[in-house]
């Protein structure tokens, strides 16, 4: 998928024309974005940390840009500064603060010789010294500096344990430890398991999805997330989910009915991965979208909202389509992870020429970097809170893939009549044409279970990578069930974490919250989102498609529900992950764009916080203290607080039996109350 870039296209008559951009010099947060996502493409694909990563970088630049505006208020950064040319100042402060995070984030990453290299060459472009670590804030270099340190300090002990290279502690120490033993995919079926837990999976030779060698032998990828310190999530027990979407179904206990429903529905989409059986799908937002949350029941959208006319019709061969939205939204070879897929999938929207960069889709144009620092911040803090919600899910069910449950019931027989043979209460369902009971018969040459083994379970799925996937395709054949392989790459098969929930569904609606939020409109600028794919070179795993289309959407959760759609089509999660996912998503955005809008306008200064103060001189004397955000900013950056604040209606001073509080630096220990917890940064 070399070639995948999403491309906004606006459709006239019958013509198609792709967007130019919409300026011809980009935001200097625009470029910089460009350089995140150009280290991610090249490190290893881990979501949670990138995802970290993009909010993280996206704080640097707002509170960079933010200390020299009037209205907007820093995430941590709270002093405003004066300049005489406030665009200046801004793209040299956003430069400093961009680069120095991101030489301290992927100074140890897989593609660090060539990042590092490319991140000083950028800073020399931009007629920047490198070299410059004043942090003399009164100097748009100084604070640039002064910024990016104070994000560095405040995230680095959030619980990601980015001081271990992001590695879970051991399970001795409280980390997460499988109570699987692995399953190796290149040998038959799976060994004895519980099936309602994840498995990690032994792969002969594995690599990352953009092509990176890794540990054949699977480790929980983020397993510590469940305590990584989100944005605008909250949970009153760190032993909580900050957002529970009920457990997965198990096998044989709670949800019994439900396990089986899931497992069939991802054979099903196995048995549809190819261009030859004749089915065309519709895949206008005419016909196709516009689904309830949680739930893929949409009929498409009446008329294109920008035009007032029905959608064209958009027929498309429905293995071809699958095949395709399974890789597209996979991040395949050049990932940028799904957090970074929404990046550029925003940029591409700013870049429309039919869009205009309205906050909330009114009121004022708004220039170029104000809109994208106000973009990153919001959307980047959604994904990050999404790999926190969704994270923590996995971490607390441990749910099931696809490729141990079905491995695991194929092997132990069928489950429809005890009376034929290979019977077993906990096997799989027979359904004519898509799982079969191999026989005598079924099985002689010619015959459609020919070569299998006699009372087998059988299942007409994709039966994994041809052997020259540049110019074959395997289509879809009988392959024995304990030998089933999810439409990817076998050198990769599924990724090293639980499947409940989706990654990829609990990011994509999180993201399409608050692109919904921030343009005013679902829809995608001209109420459509198009990209071209070309025949026989888009795909990776195997040759194809078989002809030429358009993926389209006409909103943002059409694309962000064909994303989750992608991964039961890839084999990778059945519904129920993709719909719980779906709702933490558009839950998490929700909170996000709530809470950073209260940023942008400054209104977040009156938003109610609680303070807990120790006095030094006394270790048990701990006073909680109700006050105003606006407040414990003062608190954290004046040195003289003798006197009372208009902004502080609880009497602060007042309420500490009025005890003269000063900096720590300077205060005299008995006399001094520091914040040991405080409800916001």
């Amino acid at each position: 998928m070399n070639s995948f870039r999403f491309t906004l296209i606006l459709v006239l008559v019958c013509t198609v024309t792709v967007a130019a951009p919409a300026a011809d010099s980009p935001s200097v947060a625009r470029i910089w974005d460009e350089e995140i996502l150009a280290a991610i493409r090249i490190d290893l694909p881990h979501p949670p940390a990138h995802a970290r990563n993009l909010f993280h970088f996206s704080v640097a630049m707002y509170d960079a840009w933010a200390a020299y505006d009037g209205v907007a208020v820093g995430y941590l950064y709270h002093d405003k500064h004066a300049a005489s040319d406030l665009a200046v100042a801004q793209r040299e402060a956003i430069s400093y603060a961009a680069y120095r995070l991101l030489q301290e984030r992927y100074a140890l990453s897989r593609g660090a010789a060539k990042t590092l290299v490319v991140l000083d060459a950028r800073m020399a472009a931009l007629g920047y010294d490198k070299d410059n670590r004043s942090l003399d804030p009164s100097t748009p270099a100084g604070l640039g500096n002064r910024v990016a340190a104070a994000v560095s300090s405040y995230f680095l002990l959030d619980g990601a344990l980015q001081l271990n290279a992001y590695e879970d502690l051991p399970a001795a120490q409280g980390g997460y430890a499988p109570v699987n033993p692995p399953l190796a995919t290149s040998q038959r079926g799976t060994p004895a398991i519980d099936v309602n837990r994840w498995q990690p999976l032994s792969i002969t030779t594995a690599f990352s999805q953009n092509g990176l060698p890794i540990n054949a032998l699977q480790k929980f990828l983020g397993s510590q997330w469940k305590a990584v310190r989100p944005f605008a999530l909250a949970r009153d027990d760190p032993n909580e989910l900050w957002i529970d979407p009920g457990p997965v179904p198990h096998l044989g206990g709670k949800g019994d009915a439900q396990f089986r429903v899931e497992v069939l529905a991802v054979i099903r989409r196995s048995s549809e991965l190819t261009p030859d059986d004749g089915v065309v799908l519709d895949l206008s937002p005419g016909a196709f979208g516009n689904n309830a949350l949680g739930a893929s029941d949409g009929k498409g959208h009446p008329v294109n909202p920008a035009t007032g006319l029905p959608y064209a019709p958009n027929f498309v061969k429905r293995g071809d389509f699958a095949r395709v939205l399974a890789e597209f939204w996979a991040d395949g070879p050049n990932s940028e992870t799904p957090p970074g897929h929404w990046n550029s999938i925003a940029n591409d929207v700013s870049d429309h020429p039919a869009f205009e960069k309205r906050f909330e889709g009114k009121g004022p144009v708004l220039d170029d970097l104000e809109w994208d620092v106000k973009l990153y911040f919001a959307l980047n803090a959604a994904v990050h809170d999404a790999a926190c919600a969704a994270w923590s899910v996995k971490r607390e069910y441990d749910g099931w893939r696809p490729i141990e449950a079905i491995r695991f019931m194929g092997q132990l027989g069928q489950s429809s009549d005890p009376n034929l043979p290979s019977y077993h209460p906990n096997g799989l369902p027979l359904v004519p044409g898509l799982i079969e009971l191999v026989t005598a018969q079924t099985s002689r040459s010619e015959e459609r279970h020919s070569g299998l083994p006699i009372d087998t379970v059988a299942i007409f799925s994709w039966p994994g990578q041809p052997a020259d996937p540049a110019t074959q395709y395997s289509g879809v054949r009988w392959v024995l069930a304990a030998d089933w392989i999810p439409y990817q790459k076998k050198t990769f098969v599924t990724p090293a974490f639980p499947g409940y929930i989706s990654g990829h569904s609990t990011f994509s609606r999180s993201a399409a919250e608050v692109l919904t939020a921030i343009t005013g409109t679902p829809f995608f600028p001209s109420g459509l989102g198009s990209y071209f794919i070309p025949a026989t070179s888009s795909l990776t795993f195997e040759i194809g498609p078989s002809q030429s289309f358009e993926l389209q959407w006409g909103t943002y959760f059409d694309a962000a529900d064909q994303a989750g759609l992608s991964r039961i089509w890839g084999g990778i999660h059945p519904p129920v992950d993709d719909f719980g996912g779906r709702r933490v998503g558009a839950e998490c955005g929700r909170r996000v764009w709530a809470l950073a809008r209260q940023y942008f306008d400054g209104s977040i200064m009156k938003a109610p916080t609680s303070l807990s103060m120790q006095r030094l001189a006394f270790d048990q004397c701990v006073v909680r203290y109700d006050t105003l955000r606006g407040f414990f900013y003062k608190l954290q950056s004046t040195s003289d607080l003798s006197q009372p604040f208009v902004d502080d209606p609880g009497g602060f001073t007042q309420a500490l039996d009025s005890s003269v509080l000063r900096d720590d630096r300077l205060a005299e220990p008995a006399r001094f109350y520091r914040v040991i917890r405080a409800a916001a940064p």
